[in-house]
């Protein structure tokens, strides 16, 4: 059973939980970073080479979909990911700066979809969607530790 559809399997009310935030459309950030060895494919096991890793990237724009929507969240709320689909187009050096953005472009109750775009000095180097589910932090924990 996936994530989002154990959440689904009851109503909020017979949760206890209320969905009374809102998260404006097309809400979006961006994260940026400079590309240092740790970042790299060859560091991280993930290719011999020394050039940002397609995970490093991913997780920079896995950064800038959480911020676009956590301030909106109330206390105790937060985002997991649970999808990525993207392309690595492009190679960055070490030293390289990098910046993902996240827009938000769909969202069903607690499902929301984001456009996410990486690009560096050369122009967009990553691009695809991401899907983050809206949980309630401490519900979550505990379900973990079950």
């Amino acid at each position: 059973m996936f994530l989002h559809e154990e959440f689904h399997s009851r109503t909020y009310e017979e949760r206890g939980e209320t969905m009374d935030f809102v998260i404006p459309d097309q809400v979006s950030a961006k994260q940026t970073m400079v590309v240092e060895r740790a970042h790299a494919a060859s560091e991280i096991g993930s290719g011999r080479v020394d050039v940002l890793a397609t995970p490093m990237m991913i997780a920079l724009m896995e950064a800038a979909a959480f911020e676009a929507v956590q301030e909106y969240l109330p206390e105790g709320w937060t985002t997991v990911g649970t999808r990525v689909d993207v392309e690595h187009l492009r190679a960055t050096a070490l030293g390289g700066v990098v910046t993902a953005e996240a827009i938000l472009v769909k969202r069903e109750e607690r499902i929301l979809e984001f456009a996410v775009t990486a690009s560096d000095s050369t122009g967009v180097i990553g691009q695809g969607d991401h899907q983050r589910y809206i949980i309630n932090l401490k519900r979550f924990m505990e379900k973990l530790e079950r």
